[in-house]
């Protein structure tokens, strides 16, 4: 196997919650993005199952002629849903909008 290299890392803010003001070297993939979704796990004084934080990736702020993202940080997610799904230009919404799926008026 070939040597890949030296592993890229950025440093990275976390806001909110109870990393909030922590900056954290976090792992870029081949993009040179970190992941959109940071998962911490806490374990449990007493033993039992541990606590799963969970940040979601925001830009830091946008640059001033293309408006890119100058910058990723990390912002707590209190309610820490999964989002495994892909989400295809072609899927179907996850929810049907108001009115029945038969009637055509809406």
């Amino acid at each position: 196997m070939a040597d890949t290299g030296p592993v890229k890392s950025e440093d990275t803010p976390f806001e909110g919650g109870p990393m909030d003001g922590r900056v954290l070297p976090v792992l870029v993939g081949p993009t040179g993005q970190p992941p959109r979704t940071y998962r911490i796990p806490v374990p449990d004084a007493a033993g039992g199952p541990p606590t799963v934080l969970v940040y979601r990736r925001v830009p830091r702020g946008h640059g001033k002629r293309l408006g890119l993202p100058a910058g990723w940080k990390y912002a707590y997610d209190p309610e820490g849903k999964k989002d495994n799904k892909l989400k295809w230009p072609w899927s179907k919404p996850d929810a049907t909008p108001g009115g029945k799926p038969d009637d055509a008026d809406g």
